[in-house]
């Protein structure tokens, strides 16, 4: 399992360690981090006291607790609670997922929570990520034609579908580009995992008649080619899926296409 930190900070102190609930005898400790750029204060780590008893099996349930009975000050993103909307997403235990199907028993000791790395952070595990959904959009994640709109719809064979198999499920959590060592380094040019994954779901989508263009706007030193095919992407994935693979196939297009 690839495991991946926070860079290293002097000034993150200790914070709070808050006491178990009254009455509680099955806790379990989370260590959270904690940050507010409005107040000034330099990061912390507090420490929570979870009753087990009275808290759900994944990690989101412990952060509920921890608001809704301990520390209502608390801030992170959260919607499905089913690993669909990629909201919750952040770095537990070292290893960037999402919060609603990560499982407390997955994990040993002091479970550790901290904003997904090396993105501006615009409180506790909240992070800015206006520059990853940018270079979304910069992709035009959708189906572009110049043939007239039929009046039923854009038809697909069943193998050309079957293409798109491990590329649609992407719920753009961020996980992967953000455990992206080129991308933490390069994030203002290189797209990232998740965006190139999805600008190859496009490129691999039959009905779509921009092929050309977009490979066009990929054929760059950063955009693309900044991808040294680390796998952490890969690795992470809460879907299993694989934006290393989807990557290789843009470069290879790019290549016979040359050819």
């Amino acid at each position: 399992m690839v495991q991946l930190t926070l860079p290293k900070n002097s000034q993150v102190k200790k914070g709070k360690a808050w006491p178990k609930p009254e009455g509680a005898t099955n806790t379990r400790a989370f260590k959270v981090y904690r940050y507010d750029p409005d107040t000034g204060e330099n990061p912390r780590w507090d420490t929570y006291q979870v009753d087990m008893d009275k808290c759900g099996p994944m990690v989101l349930d412990a952060l509920f607790f921890i608001k809704n009975e301990i520390d209502s000050t608390l801030a992170f993103r959260r919607s499905c609670r089913e690993g669909i909307c990629g909201s919750c997403s952040m770095n537990i235990g070292g290893r960037n997922t999402i919060a609603c199907t990560a499982a407390i028993d997955d994990y040993k000791g002091s479970v550790t929570i901290s904003p997904l790395p090396h993105q501006p952070v615009i409180k506790d595990l909240v992070p800015d990520l206006t520059n990853f959904y940018a270079q979304l959009t910069s992709i035009k994640p959708y189906l572009q034609t110049v043939t007239p709109t039929p009046q039923g719809e854009w038809r697909q064979s069943i193998e050309d579908r079957e293409k798109l198999d491990g590329l649609y499920e992407c719920i753009l959590c961020a996980s992967c580009s953000t455990a992206c060592p080129s991308y933490w380094w390069n994030s203002d040019k290189y797209l990232g995992p998740a965006a190139l994954l999805q600008a190859y779901r496009w490129i691999a989508d039959s009905r779509d008649e921009a092929t050309g263009e977009r490979l066009d706007d990929l054929e760059d030193p950063f955009k693309l080619y900044r991808c040294h095919t680390i796998m952490n992407c890969t690795n992470v994935c809460p879907k299993g899926l694989n934006p290393a693979k989807a990557i290789g196939h843009i470069k290879e297009l790019l290549v016979e296409r040359q050819g």
